[in-house]
């Protein structure tokens, strides 16, 4: 009965957004206040008919409902709760369910705290909103269905990929798709102006914070899944540039170059036809990720496998919707006329060139992401393109950028004067430089990498902690500190993380050690400044796998500091092992222990790694996220109190 009122609510979510995306529309091109009015109470009640839809299947995968196919492909009696649960968006259907859920909550959340958005606006944006779910929706119930039947239910499920069985991943993509698909506001709020014919100042405002919560809750997803790869797959690294890994990346580099474009909108009326176009290409990255997921048209790790026919159907929404958004781009984006004039020496210039770098190095991704398949389907050539193209390809974008991040952020609007800024931001260069030095000092004859890393990662906190003690004013003191703006403090945290992300790489990338061999039980062997002993391995049964768990105790300088228990798992129902990795996590390293298979000859093989600053990725990615919430909770942030400003200076389309 809850399957089929699930079903059901999700059927009346289609219906209503229908009327969302057609109502609303005509209203605000009539001026017709009460159909205008419909967007509101239609935005809320496709919401909840979704999220009501979205609990039914939740309830049936905790419930064991054989009955349903997309329980019985991806959940089992045995599996522990929580897989039971996370194993509703652990599969295609359950997942675009979940988008959906995610997408009409955006439109929700537009129509709840949009008051202050003028109502012809307002109307469009949601009725665009409204566009987009009314295409996802038809592609869940005509394609994939999650409440689909199984005329005659087995007895227990097929079980969810082992892989998917974490914590880590668990959470994933809830996350991702909070970002992935909250660009699509950012999307609506585009469409909308270009049918209206007015970005100005308060638009700006506007489109900021659905912008900076997406960009947030992006990089908490993009650094789940990272922390998942390293510590689940026994491999050892962070970042594979796999293609569903660039798929989410690349959003991310749009909505950061979106979130800085938004800003001079805001404060100078410039840049207003750049800003609009990157909230398209934003989104419609968002939807190319999709199109690579679940199409089956590139192979990853990653990916849901499924039938081409689901493919051409996102394919056809990408085309649709971004195709006919940069169309009405060309058509109207002339109107969208700069009023701010600045200096080549600017704050703004400085974000326009970070915007830029932002733009190519995801066009970059995108190339190597997607060259493979163009040569086969155009050259019959089969290429693969791997991690030296993208460290090649990417890195240099990233070192520019980590270069002018500091200077830029303290320029004058308008004008700025270089030296000024730059006597200011001296002595954060002077100990970047210094780092850097004694870091090259102790690493005789390894690369430049470490070095580098060093400067532009110090270079970048000590550039946003000395930015945000200028604000302070001269003689600044902690209690003006304290009681600066939190968009202030959100700023500069931002870019801190960003320079503890990229000392983390650095220092993981240069400085990483490796052992690999074959280790008798009792044995004792030297990885770098550590002794190890393989004190045992046994057979270990856990909730719905069976796993081979080793001991391993570690020594430094004689004094056992940790013992490590990596395992390698095998879950008999999905007839697949995974790799339990050992980590023992330190502030300025990581041990990391991988158990291997057992010799013929006797002994174990065992994989050991010592991989410095390691955490430092992911501390960086919390700070960058951590910075992107306090900005989003400074009331100047907020949609409401930039409305309440008057918008005298709206641009009309001819």
């Amino acid at each position: 009965m809850i399957t089929e009122l699930g079903h059901f609510a999700l059927i009346l979510a289609f219906l209503v957004a229908i009327v969302q995306m057609i109502v609303p529309l005509v209203g605000a091109h009539k001026r017709w206040p009460g159909w205008m009015a419909v967007a509101e109470p239609a935005a809320t009640t496709q919401f909840l008919l979704t999220a009501g839809s979205f609990a039914a299947l939740v309830h049936a995968f905790v419930t064991s409902d054989f009955s349903l196919s997309v329980v019985t492909q991806n959940s089992h009696s045995a599996k522990p709760l929580l897989y039971k649960i996370t194993g509703t968006w652990g599969n295609h259907e359950g997942s675009m369910l979940l988008w959906v859920l995610i997408l009409t909550l955006f439109g929700a959340m537009a129509a709840w705290f949009g008051g202050g958005l003028p109502p012809s606006l307002r109307a469009r944006v949601l009725a665009v909103q409204s566009a987009v779910s009314v295409a996802f929706f038809a592609f869940i119930l005509f394609t994939s269905n999650p409440f689909s039947r199984l005329a005659v239910p087995p007895f227990d499920g097929q079980d969810l990929n082992p892989l998917l069985q974490d914590p880590g991943l668990a959470f994933h993509p809830p996350f991702l798709y909070l970002g992935y698909v909250g660009l699509s506001i950012c999307f609506s709020f585009a469409v909308a102006a270009l049918i209206e014919g007015r970005v100005d100042a308060a638009w700006g405002r506007w489109v900021r914070p659905w912008t900076l919560a997406s960009w947030a809750f992006l990089t908490i997803g993009i650094g789940l899944g990272s922390w998942w790869a390293y510590y689940e797959l026994g491999w050892g690294g962070f970042w594979f540039w796999d293609p569903v890994e660039n798929a989410s990346f690349m959003p991310w580099l749009f909505a950061a170059a979106l979130l800085h474009s938004a800003i001079v909108v805001e404060k100078r009326e410039a840049l207003k036809a750049w800003t609009i176009l990157l909230a398209i290409l934003a989104f419609g990255f968002s939807l190319i990720g999709t199109f690579i997921v679940r199409s089956g048209l590139l192979t990853s790790v990653h990916a849901f496998a499924n039938d081409p026919e689901r493919g051409v159907f996102i394919l056809a929404i990408l085309v649709v919707f971004t195709g006919g958004a940069l169309t009405l781009f060309a058509a109207r984006a002339g109107a969208m006329q700069a009023k701010g004039v600045f200096g080549v020496v600017s704050r703004e210039s400085a974000l326009v060139a970070n915007n830029i770098l932002l733009a190519v190095s995801s066009f970059v991704v995108f190339v190597g992401t997607m060259w493979p398949l163009l040569a086969e389907m155009f050259l019959d050539r089969k290429l693969s393109v791997g991690p030296p193209f993208f460290n090649l390809a990417f890195t240099p974008f990233m070192l520019v950028l980590g270069l002018i991040l500091p200077l830029g952020s303290m320029l004058a609007w308008k004008r700025g004067r270089v030296a000024k800024t730059a006597r200011t931001l001296a002595p954060a260069f002077v100990l970047a430089l210094a780092l850097a030095g004694l870091v090259w000092a102790m690493q005789t004859g390894r690369s430049m990498m470490g070095p580098i890393g060093v400067f532009l990662g110090a270079w970048l906190v000590a550039g946003a902690a000395t930015d945000l003690w200028s604000k302070t004013g001269r003689g600044g003191s902690v209690r003006r500190l304290v009681r600066l703006p939190r968009a202030d403090w959100g700023k500069a945290i931002a870019h801190g993380g960003l320079g503890i992300t990229m000392l983390g790489v650095a220092g993981l990338t240069a400085w990483e050690s490796e052992d690999i061999r074959v280790a008798q039980i009792g044995e004792r062997f030297e990885v770098g400044a550590f002794e190890l002993e393989l004190a045992d391995v046994s057979r270990v049964e856990g909730p719905n796998y069976l796993s081979t768990m080793a001991e391993v105790v570690v020594r430094q300088d004689g004094e056992e500091i940790v013992t490590l228990y990596p395992e390698k798992r095998n879950y008999p129902v999905a007839q697949m092992p995974t790799t339990e990795a050992a980590i023992d996590y330190r502030a300025l390293r990581d041990l990391y222990v991988v158990i291997g298979d057992a010799q013929e000859g006797g002994g174990w093989v065992v994989r050991t790694y010592i991989k410095p600053l390691a955490n430092w990725i992911w501390a960086g990615c919390l700070l960058m996220a951590l910075g992107g919430g306090l900005s989003l909770s400074d009331r100047r942030f907020r949609v409401a109190a930039g409305a309440k400003r008057a918008t005298p200076d709206a641009v009309p389309a001819e």
